[in-house]
């Protein structure tokens, strides 16, 4: 556990520095503090990414909709795996299409299905690891091979296999998700999310893999 400190600048040269990122430090509670990036920087460093890769959120579905929305905005469309956590499915097919975003469900048993989903506002493929709860272990190599033949993001939730028993990213995966309430937090009495990011360029078009969810980093010790 870091040492709990008292924000304080030094006088309002330092806290223009701080804002005009031209200096490391704190900012703002709610842009990013050190217990925060405490968990965020271990929760990477587990998955293979880099420390200042990853983003906390209050739950592993806000991680999964922060991931959507940096990549589709209004008229676009991600393609997902249809062996989905029910509380992702129901933001997939009932909340995300209100913000104008698509999602088009497939069986990822057979990666070829994928093909025949991808149009040219496609944004984004999405699995789990390991589905909750039907237990099926997607193969994510093939699974990015594809996303990447369209340069689009794959995006995993790697909440039921967790970093011990798979590295996502070294089967392909772009951005991983994960729910910090199940396994990762051990006993279920607190609620948490991560999104981390491995620092690839894969996107449709490139512009749009923004990766808005790193912003807090970026302003808060990235630069």
């Amino acid at each position: 556990m870091p040492p709990m400190f008292r924000q304080q600048f030094k006088n309002t040269e330092h806290a223009a520095n701080l804002f005009a990122l031209k200096e490391l430090g704190n900012i703002y509670t709610r842009i990013g503090n050190p217990t925060t990036h405490v968990l965020e920087s271990r929760v990477s460093l587990l998955e293979g990414g880099h420390p200042l890769a990853a983003v906390a959120t209050a739950s592993g579905t806000s991680a999964i909709f922060y991931s959507i929305i940096n990549l589709a905005q209004a008229g676009d469309n991600i393609v997902s795996s249809n062996k989905l956590y029910g509380g992702t499915y129901t933001q997939f097919n009932d909340i995300l299409p209100t913000l104008g975003i698509t999602v088009r469900f497939v069986d990822m048993n057979d990666p070829e299905n994928i093909r025949a989903a991808v149009d040219d506002k496609t944004r984004a493929v999405f699995c789990e690891s390991v589905s909750n709860p039907a237990l099926e272990i997607c193969d994510l190599e093939a699974i990015s091979k594809v996303a990447h033949d369209y340069n689009m993001p794959l995006i995993v939730d790697s909440t039921f296999s967790t970093p011990y028993l798979t590295k996502c990213f070294d089967f392909g995966a772009d951005i991983i998700v994960t729910s910090l309430t199940k396994w990762l937090g051990g006993h279920g009495t607190g609620v948490g999310g991560m999104c981390i990011e491995k620092g690839t360029s894969q996107g449709n078009p490139p512009s749009s893999f923004r990766l808005g969810y790193l912003l807090p980093f970026c302003l808060q010790y990235l630069y």
